[in-house]
């Protein structure tokens, strides 16, 4: 018979129980021991839900307290020195303040947290191992082993599932030996109760792209964390084995990038890795799972390894289930098949979905067949039933991870018995699907009109950049070293709780906008005191950078409890985007322009771009994603003219997600930087030489977009560079990039505030590659769930920095 499974589930609760049991340990007000009691009952929670949802087997260490990919670097031993871990102690596991430390930081101390950028193509952050020439392992961290045995304790059929040790190395990146030991200024330093001395409650989203540490941009590479493999593989043996005598007959292994671009010797670290483990617990079988792609040119390998199972992500790719029957099946493989959306919120369409299954079925037989997402459902929300207040209609139309397992269910039920068992279930998707393709709610003449009416030159700004360049000079009449941050301020509780009661009816619109413009009010005044050049008027008006947009779109609907894990305790909640958009009316210039009559110097207008809007939504799959995104290119283009028409002359289109939305593999990427590219000039197009257009992007890797990155054609790219000490700026230095750039010079996604000489050495650092003239001083980052008692001190020893070096660089010419 087929088995239903699942790769993964969320973690974070349906009332998010993990972010607020992370804050209160954070802020010291529950212990440790309470903190994994908080997580031990989600883990409970989570697997009955999967068992009464129709599974046969639930996915058991797919929890982490923060991050998969650390919980595989702390598995592993994989702890730089400067954390004070001792890897030779004899049978000592990385405890949760060293964990948490490399997550966060350690502001006490000054120790940086490890870098952090998107998981593949998704708006998850990952947290990047360090490795360094010679990196020794060890089996550092069972909290597999002890999940799975929760898991087999509450009498639960469960699947172990770990990183694969491939896509292990392949995620994280090597650091020189001795630098790995001093980063940040030397090991040690936690505060009491075992928490990294000066941690606050809260992290900041850091939006990005795909893995810049792995090479996704650019193929994956061989490289000297290959050479790691043989050291590692041992561990991994171990943990198989432990799992082996903890009751285990499968293990999941995740090997997502078997799904890209790669070169041979990472084909051959594969063949070997998988070698290896087959031999380390025999009898125990592995489940390899890919997923985010098709196999492609990796089918070949991927058959020939020695396992067990095998996932296809049928969603991504669902050709590649011909592919891999046309190549032959080894006759001991089972074939996982991803025919449910893991990453967006739509009904299945049962009935396709059943066809793909019931092609594997008759090719292969139902005993080697697992039903399942196409990838981890870390990705959707938990569960549509919280959802009393969504439209009827639209609710119709979509499935959380609740409803998604039930689907599989469904499919599997109808694979072992025929389609009439689940007649009522394929009635009702085939019901659901009719209803939502003839909706009239999907489209708009007027918008479609306006598309079709585009010409190349709605694309195009009048002037080049140089002649841009020097018209802003004069109008605006900045420094050199100009300092800026990137948009939000801190939403106190005071800010958050005034909006609260505004949703709820409890004040009414006059008291809301007094209090928002008492806040723009105080921002404003504390930019002119810390001496900013550049202000912003802090958005407290918002909720989240994507969502306030959507919220003043036509075609969109929204959620009440359809929160999604970003990174750590942070959470968003995407917008569902259903139908055509429209913008009804101006979104943000009554606030912008309030700021700027509060001050002469420049306040920003302050907008997310279309790419990170399409992105960061859960996005209709019924039209090309590029004529999705053109419509909401042409609503904030005509925001975009609002505020210039109102006198705002510096306006800041964020894209984070550019880079993050660009295809995995190399042959799908031409097309979409060149949609992608023309969707931001669209919003741009027109705008008068004047007005300076900045952008921010971070947790990107720019070596392979560079040119698409210019072809923006933007007036200044502030970009997250203080993480990786500036490294993100050899693809500007060797492209000759002819804009201004501003590469973030501290983490606002720690706590911890960096000196003066820090900040400092990072601009010298950027300043012998650039011309000084070129470089704007800002943070990586919006500030929006920082502290005040954080960004006060960090944003005073950005702006003093500045002003030291710009007097030690008096003598340098402007735009030399």
């Amino acid at each position: 018979m087929a088995l239903a499974t699942n790769l993964g589930f969320p973690r974070i609760g349906a009332g998010r129980e993990l972010k607020q049991a992370l804050e209160a340990y954070w802020d010291g007000r529950i212990p440790a021991d309470e903190l994994r009691k908080v997580a031990a009952e989600l883990r409970r929670r989570h697997w009955r839900l999967q068992r009464e949802a129709g599974l046969d087997i639930v996915p058991a260490g797919d929890f982490s307290l923060y991050d998969h990919v650390l919980d595989t670097a702390c598995m592993v031993g994989a702890v730089p020195a400067r954390y004070g871990w001792d890897p030779e102690t004899p049978g000592a596991e990385v405890p949760l303040d060293v964990y948490f430390a490399m997550a966060r930081g350690t502001p006490g101390q000054g120790i940086p947290a490890l870098e952090m950028t998107k998981w593949f193509d998704t708006n998850y952050h990952y947290i990047v191992p360090e490795l360094e020439p010679g990196q020794t392992f060890r089996l550092a961290s069972r909290k597999v082993v002890e999940e799975f045995r929760e898991a087999r304790a509450l009498g639960l059929t469960a699947r172990p599932v770990l990183l694969g040790p491939v896509s292990f190395l392949l995620l994280a990146k090597m650091r020189d030996a001795a630098a790995a030991g001093t980063v940040g200024g030397g090991a040690g330093g936690f505060g009491p109760g075992g928490r990294p001395a000066g941690s606050s409650g809260t992290d900041r989203q850091g939006p990005g792209s795909a893995p810049s540490a792995a090479g996704v941009g650019a193929g994956v590479p061989s490289d000297a964390r290959l050479a790691l493999l043989d050291g590692l593989l041992p561990v991994y043996g171990q943990v198989l084995r432990e799992l082996q005598a903890a009751g285990a007959t499968w293990v999941q292994l995740d090997e997502p990038f078997l799904a890209l671009d790669l070169d041979e010797p990472v084909r051959d670290a594969y063949r070997r890795a998988y070698a290896a483990l087959a031999q380390a617990a025999p009898g125990l079988r592995l489940f390899l799972a890919t997923y985010f792609e098709g196999l492609r040119d990796n089918l070949d390998l991927a058959l020939g390894l020695p396992v067990h199972a095998l996932h296809l992500d049928l969603v991504r790719d669902p050709g590649q289930l011909e592919q891999v029957l046309a190549a032959g099946v080894p006759p001991a493989l089972h074939l996982s098949l991803g025919v449910v959306d893991g990453r967006n919120v739509w009904r299945t369409d049962l009935e396709a979905a059943l066809a793909l299954l019931e092609r594997a079925r008759d090719a292969v037989g139902p005993e080697r067949i697992f039903v399942a997402p196409s990838c981890s459902l870390l990705h959707v929300p938990i569960d549509l039933e919280l959802e009393t207040a969504l439209d009827p209609e639209i609710k119709g139309w979509l499935a959380f991870a609740k409803q998604k397992l039930e689907e599989v269910a469904v499919l599997t039920r109808a694979l072992n018995e025929g389609r009439q068992a689940v007649a009522d279930a394929l009635a009702a998707s085939r019901a659901a699907v009719a209803a939502r393709r003839s909706s009239p709610r999907r489209t708009r003449p007027d918008v479609q009109e306006r598309l079709a009416r585009l010409r190349p030159d709605d694309a195009r700004r009048p002037s080049t950049a140089p002649e841009r360049r020097a018209r802003q000079r004069e109008r605006l009449g900045l420094p050199l070293l100009p300092t800026t941050t990137i948009g939000s301020f801190p939403q106190t509780p005071e800010v958050r709780r005034l909006r609260a009661r505004w949703r709820r009816g409890e004040i009414d619109g006059a008291a809301y906008e007094e209090g928002i413009r008492a806040e723009i009010r105080r921002v404003i005044r504390l930019q002119e005191e810390l001496g900013l050049d550049v202000l912003v008027h802090g958005e407290p008006e918002r909720n989240d950078m994507v969502e306030y947009f959507a919220e003043q779109l036509e075609g969109f609907a929204f959620t009440r409890h359809g929160w999604v894990q970003s990174y750590g305790s942070r959470c968003v909640k995407p917008p569902i985007l259903y139908g055509d958009v429209a913008r009804p009316g101006p979104m943000t210039v009554k606030w912008i322009t309030y700021a700027q009559s509060l001050t002469r110097r420049p306040v920003k207008g302050m907008l997310t771009g279309p790419v990170t809007i399409l992105q960061w939504s859960f996005v209709r799959d019924d039209q090309p994603r590029e004529v999705t995104c053109r419509q909401i290119a042409l609503a904030i283009r005509d925001e975009v003219q609002d505020l210039e028409a109102a006198g705002i002359r510096v306006i800041q289109i964020d894209e984070p997600a550019f880079r993050e939305a660009m295809p995995l593999r190399r042959d799908d990427r031409e097309a979409y930087l060149a949609w992608a590219t023309e969707c931001f000039r669209l919003v741009t197009g027109g705008v008068r030489d004047e007005t300076q257009i900045h952008t921010h992007m971070c947790y990107s890797e720019f070596n392979d977009i560079i040119d698409a990155i210019a072809a923006l054609d933007a007036d200044v790219i502030l970009i997250e560079a203080s993480r990786s000490g500036m490294e993100l700026l050899d693809a500007f230095v060797e492209h000759r990039y002819p804009s201004d750039i501003g590469p973030g010079v501290y983490d606002i996604h720690s706590p911890r505030v960096p000196p003066v000489d820090e900040i400092k050495g990072l601009l010298r650092k950027a300043a012998a590659v650039l011309d000084p003239g070129q470089l704007w001083v800002n943070p990586d980052c919006g500030l929006k769930t920082r502290r005040y008692q954080e960004v006060e001190p960090a944003l005073r020893h950005m702006v003093q920095a500045a002003r030291e070096l710009r007097e030690e660089w008096a003598a340098v010419p402007a735009g030399r």
